[in-house]
Formats: C-alpha cells, structure tokens, sequence
C-alpha cells in the first residue's frame, strides 16, 4: 500500500490534518513537539467508481465515490540542524525512509516561528519553511553518505566496481537505484568520482527530490493574512483548513450534515440542532470552502497519489463479464497503480504467484484480449489469466 509522510516544523498543524485525514486519535496542541511518536494512520485517495457508469451498485463505494487506502505516517516536527540530532530531528528523518511521498505541511498563518514557537500572525515568513525542510533532509542523506564515501572512493578507483550500484546499497532504505543515482549525478552535473562536498550536497538533493517527491500544503488559510496568501499561492503552493476539515467530519459523524471528504462543499441535514457557536463555524469554514474548492485536505491527498507521484486506479476482476471475483462481489478490489504499469504489473500487484504465472489479460468493458504492453488506464476493470492455482 502506498504510505504519505505528513512533515514540518512542530506546531504546523500536521496533527491535525493527520486527524482530519484519518479519523485516528492523534494529540493536538498549541505548543512544539506534540507528536513524539509517529501516528499511523489510514487515509483515502478518491477517485470516481466505475460501476455507475455499468449501470450496477458495487456494494464498495459512497454515491459513486471510491475511497482506496493509503498509509498515512504523522511523524515528529522537524527543527532546524535536525539532521544533527536536534531536536526530535534523526526519529523524524528515519520516519521518511518508509514514505512513498511526503506532505509538507506549512502554516500558512506565519503564526509560528522556525521552531513552532507562536508568535503574531503574518510574523513568519513560511517561504522559509519550505527551503529548511528541504535543506534538512538533504544534508540528512548527505550525511549517510558521508559515513561511507572514502570507501566509496577508494573501491570507484577499481575498474570492476560500479560507484552508482555502491551508492544505491548506502542508500538502500531510501529505495534508490543505480540508474536514480546516475540521473541525480546528471542532474547535478557532477562527476561522483571527483566531486568536491558542495557538488555532494547538490547530488544528495537531487536524490532527496528523486526519492522524496513533496506536495506543499499551506495550512490555516483560514487564518491566514491575504497578502501572506497571495505571496505563498505565487510560490505554488495548495491551501488547507485542517482545522476546518475535522470540524465537518466529526459534523458528519454527529449526522449535521452532509459532506465526502474532498466535496467542494457541504449541506446542513439538522440546522435546528446547531449552537449558535456551530452555525458561525460552519459558515466560516463554507466561505474558505468557496474561496479554495473545499478544505484542502483530500485534495492534499489526492494531489500527493495522482500529480506526484502518478498512480491511477484500476480494478482486477475474475468474471469479466459480471465484473465480479469469484465470489459474486461487483468490483471488490480497487489497486493504485503507477501510470505505465502493465497488465502484468497488476498480477503482481494481487499476489506474486499470479504475477508468476500470468498468461494474458481482457478488457472487462469489451471483453477483449488486451497486448501484455498495454498501459493501464483510470478506471480499467481486467481480468488477469494465470497458470497459477
């Protein structure tokens, strides 16, 4: 299952955005280093189910909606010079190694200095939150691979030794190839071999931005001065209430209202039943919602699946003619799979002895024998024929 990283400084709102996302108990408070411990969590990517448009109910979605599973890690703020073992810096960094895509929460507000430390909205600029974290955890890879880079050297010096593959294996629990390396060093425009420690740093960002591809996430929008908005949204970056986003799913749950994460908008069910304190909230969350196309948290998620890192959703089958498995269940299960991947790639993706024994795909919407090049599209319903048993 893919895994997201909320990161950023303590004192962000990445608790709360995990809660929102999550619906998992995480402490939330207004002072650095709530989060000690990782939370682990499950979110959901949305996407449209197929089944509407076959004319059946599957049984597995909400009013055509699909919710498909990632993990979701809340780790420890991070500091400046964490990369030396400040703060709860080496827990957070270690924390990143199993993430597929990091979520960098920023505060939007400036209402929290460098360290998570309150100070007056609009005070801090979170432009410079965006270049720390990267800052740190390129010096974090920077000094793994430091530990490691005289030997490195020493061994590139024999002509049957291959210094892309020995820098992948000191970089192993960050999933980096050979070929990643050698595009990091392309990109760089280094020569590993020969490299000075500037050129070093500048390779070990390119492999952080390879390893690590990051959404940023401005939160507390809601709060946030217009002027500091507009310079953050020039930067590129996405807004969120996360604040907000928890407020309407416990709302939910209190059957207040009616919403699905990542609607651009809600409605009140039980308006007589809200406070006069409910009813101001709501309605300061509706205006955010209108100004941004909803709160920003499933959106965030999306974002990180669909944009950074490329996945689609695609449905396996065993009947492609009820599009069902075996057991009479319509479109039960439902794969994130990177854009590119093959017939083949989703076998594997069920189980590996599928995988193993693969003969040939069909198409469950023509029912057609589909080429074993074929790229997965959105939406695929496939049955997968296998040797296996």
């Amino acid at each position: 299952m893919i895994t997201l990283a909320l990161a950023g400084k303590p004192n962000c709102g990445k608790s709360t955005f995990f809660r929102a996302a999550t619906m998992a108990p995480a402490e939330i408070a207004g002072y650095p280093f709530t989060t000690i411990d990782a939370n682990f969590g499950v979110a959901y990517f949305r996407s449209v189910c197929p089944c509407r448009s076959l004319g059946l109910s599957c049984g597995h979605c909400t009013d055509g909606i699909r919710y498909v599973p990632v993990n979701l890690i809340d780790v420890a703020g991070l500091v400046p010079d964490a990369h030396k073992g400040r703060g709860l810096g080496n827990q957070f960094l270690d924390n990143l190694r199993q993430a597929d895509a990091i979520i960098h929460i920023v505060d939007a507000s400036g209402s929290t200095d460098a360290e998570g430390n309150p100070v007056e909205p609009g005070s801090h600029d979170p432009l410079e939150d965006i270049a720390f974290l990267k800052r740190e955890m390129t010096m974090w890879v920077c000094g793994i691979l430091e530990k490691h880079w005289q030997k490195l050297q020493r061994q590139a010096q024999s002509k049957t030794y291959s210094l892309h593959r020995g820098v992948s294996e000191v970089l192993t629990g960050l999933r980096i190839s050979p070929e990643d390396v050698m595009d990091a060093e392309r990109a760089a425009a280094i020569d590993l071999v020969r490299t000075d420690m500037e050129g070093l740093v500048r390779f070990c960002d390119e492999i952080v931005r390879i390893s690590k591809p990051m959404v940023t996430v401005g939160n507390r929008v809601d709060i946030a001065p217009p002027p500091l908005v507009e310079r953050l949204r020039t930067a590129g970056l996405s807004f969120a209430t996360a604040a907000g986003e928890l407020a309407l799913r416990n709302a939910v749950s209190a059957g207040l209202i009616s919403y699905h994460p990542g609607d651009p908008s809600f409605s009140l069910i039980h308006e007589e039943r809200l406070t006069p304190a409910q009813k101001a909230g709501l309605k300061t969350i509706a205006r955010v919602m209108e100004l941004y196309g909803g709160t920003g948290v499933q959106q965030a998620i999306n974002r990180a699946i669909r944009d950074t890192l490329g996945m689609i959703v695609v449905y396996p089958v065993e009947d492609e003619h009820k599009f069902s498995d075996s057991r009479g269940r319509i479109l039960p299960d439902a794969f994130l799979m990177r854009e590119g991947s093959t017939p083949r790639d989703l076998a594997y993706q069920v189980h590996t002895d599928i995988g193993k024994g693969f003969l040939y795909a069909i198409d469950a919407r023509t029912s057609m024998r589909v080429k074993d090049s074929y790229q997965l599209k959105e939406g695929d319903i496939i049955r997968i024929v296998t040797a296996a048993k």
